[in-house]
């Protein structure tokens, strides 16, 4: 008779080098822990450092931060304060990290840039994951983290970089700490404004929307007075008109038949550098209707789906889900009928999709699996083949289009899900489940 190998292998005593290999190996389930999840936004963040390292130690900088350097130490040295003492492009609220990057001087400017930007990436992990007792929360917790690797040259480099990990605070708080989510929202609305899109969700979804419409005001209401009594009021809303004087920009979702236009080499049709501003543009037939008509057609729209987000909430529809949806909707709207679009703008919609990962993976599969997609569209056409793009390279175009084409996807899920919220929670309320109990226990999970 043979003897079993299987036996006495298995309880072979371990020796110290096995013991010691083993220690290294990740533990089951180790990502839904807060040691896996403090190591990896560890690994992120290092890699991240690693990247900029040579701007650090040369005391350089990328992305918009040359640009925020100027204004910063024209601020510090001349007295030239932006939406201050001249018009500027950003609310008045966008000079507090921009200023604050630069308190050890130009030479560190990138470091501290980093800093700010990962101690508010660490903030949003805590707040997502409930300070790690949230296991639905490290999944959310994972899902950004992925997302600012892939946005990575956007995300460090510029104000959007800032504000996402506000608005992700916020959206958790907003339920046990409505006061403080209302300052947190504030704050990111007077740095760029589309959190205000979360400011109309809330009014039209929630209970307690008195309390976070009051606190939002008092907070605005402060910041006019210190840029009154600082001399600057005639420019506090100087950023809209700069936005609204814009011309129909290379990314945007509405320029994609003018860009074809364009690479098809038609008669009046061309991709040409706004020295101005530092952007690329297009131009072409019937470019100056569209320009005139995005503005009240995304205003049109956000009010429509205000509305429907009342209509749902009078329904009785899930007051937080809700909330979550229709400021996807709000912020998807934001992006598809704006005649300006830049790469930062995805970090708009993505934090609202973390936060709704963390009531549940499968309502929200759908927007987080298109959300990855349409990142990493955003980083291929910039900055990687983004010089090709402005020289008409009809492939790039085509996954630009694409990009575009899942941002228009994902504002019809929002909308559709809105519908959807409304008519079960009706569903639900006239008893028509109650002779199919298995049809209420699907319908309340979606």
């Amino acid at each position: 008779m043979l003897p079993s190998y299987t036996s006495t292998v298995g309880l072979a005593p371990r020796t110290p080098l096995v013991r010691w290999v083993q220690s290294l190996l990740p533990e089951k389930g180790w990502y839904e822990t807060p040691r896996g999840i403090i190591w990896g936004f560890i690994v992120v963040h290092l890699v991240f450092l690693a990247a900029l390292l040579p701007n650090i130690i040369n005391g350089t900088v990328e992305g918009d931060l040359p640009l925020y350097r100027v204004w910063a130490e024209g601020a510090a040295n001349s007295g030239a304060w932006p939406g201050i003492t001249f018009e500027w492009v950003y609310p008045i609220g966008a000079f507090l990290p921009i200023g604050f990057a630069n308190i050890f001087g130009p030479s560190n400017y990138q470091l501290m840039w980093f800093l700010l930007t990962a101690a508010l990436n660490a903030v949003s992990i805590v707040a997502l994951t409930n300070r790690g007792r949230s296991v639905a929360g490290y999944r959310a917790a994972w899902w950004w983290m992925g997302i600012l690797v892939i946005l990575a040259p956007v995300g460090l480099l510029r104000l959007e970089g800032i504000t996402a990990p506000i608005v992700i605070t916020a959206l958790v708080l907003i339920a046990r700490r409505p006061i403080v989510a209302a300052i947190l929202l504030a704050v990111a609305t007077w740095i760029k404004v589309w959190p205000a899109a979360i400011f109309l969700a809330v009014i039209a979804a929630l209970p307690s929307r008195r309390a976070i419409i009051a606190t939002g005001a008092a907070v605005s209401v402060g910041v006019v007075g210190v840029v009154y009594a600082l001399g600057g009021l005639r420019f506090l809303t100087g950023f809209v008109q700069m936005q609204s004087d814009r011309a129909l920009q290379l990314e945007a979702p509405v320029t994609t038949p003018w860009l074809w236009m364009a690479i098809m080499h038609r008669p009046g049709s061309f991709i040409y550098n706004n020295i101005s501003i530092s952007t690329r543009e297009v131009v072409g037939p019937f470019d100056d209707l569209a320009i005139k008509l995005m503005t009240p057609a995304m205003a049109v729209i956000a009010i429509s789906i205000v509305l429907l987000m009342v209509w749902a909430r009078h329904r009785g529809a899930d007051a937080n889900r809700l909330l979550l949806v229709g400021a996807l909707a709000l912020a998807a709207t934001m992006i598809v009928f704006n005649k300006v679009g830049s790469p930062q703008y995805m970090l708009w919609i993505a934090p609202i999709i973390a936060v709704g990962i963390t009531n549940g993976w499968r309502p929200w599969r759908i927007p987080a699996m298109l959300m990855m997609w349409i990142s990493v569209l955003t980083t291929l056409v910039f900055p990687i083949l983004y010089m090709p793009l402005i020289a008409g390279d009809p492939t790039v175009a085509g996954i630009l289009t694409l990009r575009n084409m899942l941002v228009i996807v994902l504002l019809a899920w929002a909308i559709r899900e809105l519908v959807r919220l409304g008519g079960r929670a009706a569903a639900l309320r006239t008893g028509v489940f109650e002779s199919n109990p298995a049809a209420l226990k699907q319908a309340v999970s979606r």
